[in-house]
Protein backbone atom coordinates (compact mmCIF):
# COMPACT_ATOMS: atom_id res chain seq x y z
CA UNK A 1 0.00 0.00 0.00
CA UNK A 2 3.02 1.95 0.50
CA UNK A 3 4.18 1.92 -2.81
CA UNK A 4 0.89 2.49 -4.41
CA UNK A 5 0.47 5.67 -2.50
CA UNK A 6 3.93 6.53 -3.28
CA UNK A 7 3.13 5.62 -6.93
CA UNK A 8 0.11 7.70 -7.01
CA UNK A 9 1.68 11.12 -5.29
CA UNK A 10 4.47 10.68 -8.10
CA UNK A 11 2.00 10.75 -10.74
CA UNK A 12 0.44 13.42 -9.13
CA UNK A 13 3.08 15.50 -8.94
CA UNK A 14 4.27 14.86 -12.81
CA UNK A 15 0.95 15.35 -13.55
CA UNK A 16 0.97 18.80 -12.38
CA UNK A 17 4.39 19.67 -13.40
CA UNK A 18 3.35 19.01 -16.79
CA UNK A 19 0.25 20.73 -16.55
CA UNK A 20 2.59 23.95 -15.33
CA UNK A 21 5.08 23.50 -18.99
CA UNK A 22 4.31 26.20 -20.84
CA UNK A 23 4.74 25.75 -24.74
CA UNK A 24 7.48 28.85 -25.81
CA UNK A 25 5.84 31.81 -27.43
CA UNK A 26 6.22 32.24 -31.32
CA UNK A 27 7.94 35.85 -31.76
CA UNK A 28 6.43 37.04 -35.47
CA UNK A 29 9.01 37.44 -38.24
CA UNK A 30 10.87 41.26 -37.95
CA UNK A 31 8.60 43.16 -39.82
CA UNK A 32 10.79 45.55 -42.34
CA UNK A 33 10.56 49.45 -42.21
CA UNK A 34 10.00 50.45 -45.30
CA UNK A 35 9.55 54.22 -44.63
CA UNK A 36 13.11 56.31 -46.02
CA UNK A 37 15.05 57.13 -42.49
CA UNK A 38 14.60 59.87 -40.74
CA UNK A 39 16.71 62.79 -41.45
CA UNK A 40 17.24 65.50 -38.48
CA UNK A 41 17.19 68.82 -39.75
CA UNK A 42 20.30 70.71 -38.31
CA UNK A 43 21.08 74.44 -38.33
CA UNK A 44 23.15 75.03 -41.00
CA UNK A 45 22.94 78.57 -41.02
CA UNK A 46 26.09 78.43 -38.94
CA UNK A 47 27.11 80.89 -35.60
CA UNK A 48 25.70 84.61 -36.28
CA UNK A 49 27.24 87.15 -37.44
CA UNK A 50 28.41 89.08 -34.54
CA UNK A 51 27.67 92.49 -36.00
CA UNK A 52 23.70 91.40 -37.76
CA UNK A 53 21.80 93.29 -34.92
CA UNK A 54 19.06 92.42 -36.40
CA UNK A 55 19.33 88.17 -35.71
CA UNK A 56 17.92 87.33 -32.36
CA UNK A 57 20.04 84.85 -31.81
CA UNK A 58 22.88 87.58 -30.89
CA UNK A 59 21.25 87.88 -27.82
CA UNK A 60 23.09 85.23 -26.00
CA UNK A 61 26.61 86.02 -28.45
CA UNK A 62 28.99 87.80 -26.05
CA UNK A 63 30.54 89.33 -28.83
CA UNK A 64 27.40 91.12 -30.23
CA UNK A 65 26.36 94.11 -28.70
CA UNK A 66 23.32 93.37 -28.20
CA UNK A 67 24.31 90.88 -25.20
CA UNK A 68 25.12 94.12 -23.53
CA UNK A 69 22.28 95.68 -21.99
CA UNK A 70 23.61 97.93 -18.98
CA UNK A 71 24.00 101.71 -19.87
CA UNK A 72 26.53 102.86 -17.37
CA UNK A 73 26.15 106.43 -16.65
CA UNK A 74 28.70 109.58 -14.43
CA UNK A 75 27.76 110.82 -11.26
CA UNK A 76 24.59 112.70 -10.91
CA UNK A 77 24.04 113.08 -14.72
CA UNK A 78 21.84 111.78 -17.26
CA UNK A 79 23.52 112.10 -20.34
CA UNK A 80 24.69 108.79 -22.79
CA UNK A 81 28.42 108.72 -22.64
CA UNK A 82 30.22 107.98 -26.02
CA UNK A 83 31.09 104.42 -25.29
CA UNK A 84 27.59 102.89 -25.07
CA UNK A 85 26.40 104.77 -28.02
CA UNK A 86 27.22 102.14 -29.78
CA UNK A 87 24.82 99.20 -27.78
CA UNK A 88 22.22 101.56 -27.94
CA UNK A 89 22.47 101.99 -31.80
CA UNK A 90 22.81 97.94 -31.92
CA UNK A 91 19.46 97.63 -30.32
CA UNK A 92 17.87 100.18 -32.05
CA UNK A 93 18.70 98.38 -34.99
CA UNK A 94 17.45 95.03 -33.62
CA UNK A 95 14.04 97.18 -32.70
CA UNK A 96 13.92 98.62 -35.88
CA UNK A 97 14.06 95.48 -37.48
CA UNK A 98 11.76 93.50 -35.38
CA UNK A 99 8.06 95.19 -35.02
CA UNK A 100 7.06 92.96 -32.05
CA UNK A 101 9.99 94.06 -29.68
CA UNK A 102 9.41 96.03 -26.46
CA UNK A 103 11.52 96.88 -24.25
CA UNK A 104 11.26 98.13 -20.64
CA UNK A 105 13.89 100.65 -19.89
CA UNK A 106 15.10 100.64 -16.18
CA UNK A 107 16.28 103.79 -14.63
CA UNK A 108 18.47 103.36 -11.65
CA UNK A 109 20.41 105.78 -9.50
CA UNK A 110 23.35 105.53 -6.37
CA UNK A 111 22.37 105.95 -3.11
CA UNK A 112 23.02 109.49 -3.07
CA UNK A 113 20.32 112.40 -2.69
CA UNK A 114 16.90 112.09 -1.65
CA UNK A 115 14.38 109.23 -2.81
CA UNK A 116 12.38 111.59 -5.11
CA UNK A 117 15.46 113.11 -6.45
CA UNK A 118 17.05 109.40 -7.34
CA UNK A 119 13.55 108.59 -8.96
CA UNK A 120 13.76 111.86 -10.87
CA UNK A 121 17.37 111.26 -12.13
CA UNK A 122 16.35 107.43 -13.22
CA UNK A 123 13.83 108.72 -14.95
CA UNK A 124 16.13 110.93 -16.79
CA UNK A 125 18.28 108.72 -17.61
CA UNK A 126 16.07 105.99 -18.94
CA UNK A 127 14.34 108.74 -21.54
CA UNK A 128 18.21 109.54 -22.46
CA UNK A 129 18.34 105.86 -23.47
CA UNK A 130 14.51 105.97 -25.24
CA UNK A 131 15.66 109.39 -27.23
CA UNK A 132 18.50 107.72 -28.75
CA UNK A 133 16.75 104.50 -29.61
CA UNK A 134 14.02 106.50 -30.68
CA UNK A 135 16.45 108.21 -32.90
CA UNK A 136 18.07 105.41 -34.45
CA UNK A 137 14.87 103.68 -35.70
CA UNK A 138 13.04 102.35 -32.99
CA UNK A 139 9.15 103.06 -32.33
CA UNK A 140 7.47 104.74 -29.65
CA UNK A 141 5.43 102.46 -29.02
CA UNK A 142 8.49 99.43 -28.30
CA UNK A 143 9.56 101.35 -25.37
CA UNK A 144 8.23 102.02 -21.74
CA UNK A 145 10.63 104.28 -19.16
CA UNK A 146 10.52 102.31 -15.22
CA UNK A 147 12.39 104.53 -12.94
CA UNK A 148 13.96 102.44 -9.80
CA UNK A 149 16.04 105.09 -8.18
CA UNK A 150 18.19 103.88 -5.69
CA UNK A 151 15.63 100.92 -4.74
CA UNK A 152 17.00 98.34 -6.89
CA UNK A 153 20.91 98.72 -6.55
CA UNK A 154 23.66 95.52 -7.59
CA UNK A 155 25.97 96.60 -4.80
CA UNK A 156 25.49 98.02 -1.51
CA UNK A 157 28.96 98.79 -0.03
CA UNK A 158 29.12 102.76 -0.22
CA UNK A 159 32.12 103.39 -2.15
CA UNK A 160 32.64 105.33 -5.69
CA UNK A 161 32.95 101.61 -7.69
CA UNK A 162 29.80 100.44 -6.11
CA UNK A 163 28.13 103.29 -6.90
CA UNK A 164 29.41 103.84 -10.48
CA UNK A 165 28.03 100.02 -10.67
CA UNK A 166 24.11 101.33 -9.28
CA UNK A 167 24.42 104.13 -12.05
CA UNK A 168 22.66 102.87 -14.98
CA UNK A 169 19.87 101.60 -17.19
CA UNK A 170 19.11 98.45 -17.79
CA UNK A 171 17.41 97.60 -21.32
CA UNK A 172 15.00 94.88 -20.28
CA UNK A 173 13.31 92.88 -23.29
CA UNK A 174 9.60 91.89 -22.52
CA UNK A 175 9.26 90.45 -26.41
CA UNK A 176 11.43 89.76 -28.65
Amino acid sequence: MKIALRFALALIIAVALAACKSKPVEEPAPVEDTAPPATETADTRGAPDPRDYTDARNFDNPESLLSKRVIYFDFDKSTVRPEFRDVIAAHAAYMASSASARVTLEGHADERGTREYNLGLGERRGNAVSGLLSAQGARGNQTNVVSYGEERPVCRVSDEDCWAGNRRVEIVYTAR
